[in-house]
């Protein structure tokens, strides 16, 4: 979904797994609110204001500005500080026991004090619930939930867990008031009680508006708006430049076409029409997914075929603007542990007598005929020609027979589930900036993926070992294996990784530090003006 340079991410620090994180004295109010209020355009939708649902990147977006976590990223940081609460911290050696002490007078928007019996209730609900479009995958180790006193909140998990600080300071945190929330069913009415920066007035079809809660007691510091009314475009990228250029949104983020990034980025100043480009650092990718269980793909042959045709730089270069770049891994280039395992095993440049050679092996001597399925909005603007580009790329080697069918996001969710589909695309925008969050959501029971790949050692003996490790640093080793494992049985092709752009009028500041690899959106450092 997006696309960029390589970026420098430091790993979860050592001594979060081992240590208690404690408060830095840095709590404040949201002070008022104190700037304008600011207008953002957006072609992405936000599928659910209901944490237990949304594990897409509107809804996260959504998440991060109206409910608070236990932790948080700060702005420019992959190490997560306490947020809600006073300090958290793993007891004993094992990263097994996690316990969180809430800050004092936390309170919902709605007026009622927040208290452990919230965190415990957020948490067991999401896993009650456990949607088919939720987080409740990331919270899979925990095991049980203690809430000693009202402050004090213990987490005991399956396994040992050193990643779980970063899985609870992402949107999978998020703290709802038990008063206002169903355990057992999502809720559909539009609206939203947390305790975070904004308070989400209402929320339809084509936009949501946003108000800075004034009770807000946490981390964020000033508040640089005094409010933020977020526009949705549904995926339609005309309108939403149209919108820009004509003064209806302040600020575009996310859907932006690539061309009009690349035009507005190669212009003078005078052509821009007060408008700039503001870049920053990103991990979104992008997989090739191969059904492991059908027919065609499910053959190791085709797969390897595929992988030695496919160009990337080129699919960056005519469809993308530059705007991405290549990946040849399922851990981004800069996040700790990036290998380059799919360029040293198919290279960086198209092979077809390697292509060739390994459909012979597989006793393949006809065209390969093979269907595409893509859509058009959820994986980015450009993933339809995308595709089309890829289906000419294997058509050209004379090996292959393919095309691209593009279907709606409901209609595309039902046909992978069902195993309909032989070759599909995902992308990937990270919960938390840590190798684990490119591996463990991909493999295993009830991954993201859905493509029927037998993970064996990646899932029984890998990524428990990288969860056990406490040292992050450590876990290098066993998540090269992982990528050269992924490489070797080709169940994805990574395509792309991205860089974050916004486009915004030249009196909106502070966008650059919403932009950065935590992947957390803050609406409180927007100012006009």
């Amino acid at each position: 979904m997006k696309g960029r340079n390589p970026w420098l991410a430091a790993p979860i620090v050592t001594g979060l797994a081992a240590g208690l994180l404690s408060g830095c004295g840095t709590d404040s109010g949201s002070e008022a609110g104190t700037g304008g209020p600011v207008i953002m355009g957006m072609s992405d939708d936000v599928l659910s204001a209901d944490p237990a649902s949304g594990y897409d990147p509107g809804s996260w977006l959504l998440f991060n500005n109206v409910f608070q976590p236990l932790l948080s990223f700060p702005k420019g940081s992959t190490t997560p500080e306490p947020e809600a609460a006073e300090s958290c911290g793993f007891k004993g050696s094992s990263s097994k026991t996690y316990q969180c002490v809430l800050k004092d007078g936390l309170k919902f928007t709605n007026g009622n004090t927040m208290t452990s019996k919230d965190v415990k209730f957020s948490f067991e609900r999401v896993l009650n619930i456990n949607d088919p479009d939720g987080p409740a995958v990331l919270l899979n180790t925990i095991d049980t939930i203690e809430t000693p006193d009202e402050k004090t909140v213990v987490f005991h998990l399956k396994v040992p867990d050193a990643t779980f600080p970063g899985k609870i300071a992402s949107g999978a945190g998020s703290i709802v008031d038990h008063r206002e929330y169903d355990f057992d069913k999502l809720r559909t009415d539009g609206k939203a009680v947390g305790s975070g920066v904004y308070k989400l007035d209402s929320f339809t079809d084509d936009r949501a508006a946003f108000s800075v809660n004034a009770g807000y007691k946490g981390t964020a510091g000033r508040v640089k708006n005094s409010g933020l009314t977020l526009k949705f475009f549904h995926g339609n990228q005309e309108e939403l430049v149209r919108g820009l250029k004509d003064g209806d949104v302040d600020f575009a983020y996310r859907g932006l076409a690539a061309k009009d990034i690349a035009e507005l980025e190669n212009s003078t100043a005078n052509e821009r029409d007060g408008l700039k480009v503001i870049e920053g650092t990103g991990a979104e990718v992008q997989h090739l997914v191969f059904n492991m269980a059908h027919p065609v793909v499910g053959k190791p042959g085709v797969r390897k075929a595929m992988a030695y045709l496919i160009n990337r730089d080129a699919l960056i270069d005519e469809v993308y603007e530059s705007t991405a770049t290549s990946l040849y891994s399922i851990v981004p280039s800069g996040i700790t542990g990036h290998t380059t395992a799919f360029f040293d095993t198919y290279g960086g440049s198209p092979n077809r007598a390697r292509a060739e050679a390994a459909l012979r092996a597989e006793g393949i001597t006809e065209k390969v005929r093979l269907t595409l399925w893509a859509t058009p909005i959820r994986y980015g603007p450009g993933t339809v020609a995308e595709f089309e580009m890829i289906a000419q790329q294997l058509n050209e080697s004379g090996l292959f027979d393919a095309r691209v069918k593009s279907v709606e996001l409901p209609e595309y969710e039902k046909g992978i589930a069902a195993g309909k589909y032989a070759v599909y695309v995902k992308g990937w925008v990270p919960d938390y900036p840590d190798p684990d969050n490119f591996t463990a959501p991909f493999f295993g029971e009830g991954n993201v993926l859905d493509n029927r790949y037998d993970a064996g050692e990646i899932v029984d003996t890998l990524i428990p070992a990288i969860s056990a490790e406490a040292d992050r640093n450590a876990t290098t080793r066993y998540f090269t294996e992982v990528q050269d494992k992924v490489a070797e049985d080709l169940p994805v092709l990574p395509l792309w990784q991205s860089k974050q752009y916004a486009v915004a009028k030249n009196e909106i500041s502070g966008l650059e530090w919403t932009l950065d690899i935590s992947t957390i959106f803050r609406f409180w450092e927007i100012s006009k003006g």
